[in-house]
This record gives structure tokens, sequence and C-alpha cells, in this order.
């Protein structure tokens, strides 16, 4: 086996890396309803944020809830019949398709308080850059690699090893 041969044969076997980042909605205040009426605080910090398929977020509340819902249904602040729906405290959302996903409060007057956001899910496929809310320890990193590391690893560093030795 020729070197150019060898050398894309490790290239197909290079290992992809596959990251995800779980969000804590709100920073450390968690889903609560802001101090002051302010429709946009949520928003504000999911603006501050780059989400992509994949990521998931994760929702600190004491007796509240979140629902997914439509657009029309965030802007009036009720949903009869929301397509996800969480009252357990700590939940955590998979963001799973790219676009908007509109999240509010179940609990009556909460969302017209501000307890409503926006996030917009980008269509990328590698790994989104760090956020600044990184540093602030909002969000957790998580990735994992492909199996062939491991499987091809003990395969291909004798067959490296010796091209050098030909």
């Amino acid at each position: 086996m020729g070197f150019p041969s060898f050398f894309i044969l490790i290239l197909a076997f290079q290992v992809v890396l596959v990251s995800s980042i779980e969000f804590n909605v709100g920073g450390k205040k968690g889903w609560v309803v802001p101090q002051s009426k302010d429709d946009q605080h949520y928003n504000d910090w999911a603006s501050e944020n780059r989400f992509k398929v994949d990521d998931t977020l994760n929702f600190e509340f004491k007796d509240d809830s979140v629902l997914v819902v439509t657009e029309e249904e965030y802007e009036k602040c009720i949903s009869a019949r929301p397509m996800f729906f969480s009252n357990n405290g700590n939940t955590v959302f998979k963001l799973n398709r790219p676009g908007l996903f509109y999240f509010i409060s179940g609990v009556s007057g909460h969302c017209s308080k501000g307890l409503k956001m926006i996030v917009k899910v980008l269509d990328i496929q590698s790994p989104s850059p760090q956020s600044a809310n990184q540093t602030t320890g909002s969000h957790k990193a998580h990735s994992g690699a492909i199996e062939l590391k491991s499987a091809f690893l003990p395969i291909v560093i004798p067959i490296v090893g010796g091209l050098f030795l030909m």
C-alpha cells in the first residue's frame, strides 16, 4: 500500500467529534418571573447564545412550568394544547430541529410578566462557537466520538509505524 493510499485511508477513519451544549436557561437565576415586568429578559438571554440542533435547555424552577407553544400562543401567553409541557422543576428540553421554539410559563400571569422566551436554533453541522455565557458557567459541553477511534487505533498505529520503517 503506497503512502497516498494509506493517507486517504487514515482520513476516512478520522474521528468525528459531535458536540452539544446544555444551556441553563436564564443563567444562575433559572426560569423565574422577572422582578419587574420585562418581556424581553429571557429573549435577551437567548440572543446572547448560539443554539444548534441537539443542544439542550435546562429549565430550573419551583412552583412553575414550561411549555413549548406556537407563535400565536406565545403572543397571547396561553396554550390549551402545548407541544411540550413540564412542571417537574428541573426540565431538560432537547432542541431537535432548526428553527424557532416558543417557550412560556404555564402558570397564570407569569408569561405576561415576562416568563417567556423565543429560541432560534441554527441549522449548522459543526460544533457551535463558545458563547459569551460559557465563562459564567451557564452551560456545559457534552461531546462524544464515533467508536471508530477505539476500534481502528490499534490497527492504524502499527501500519503507520511500518510505513516509516520502509
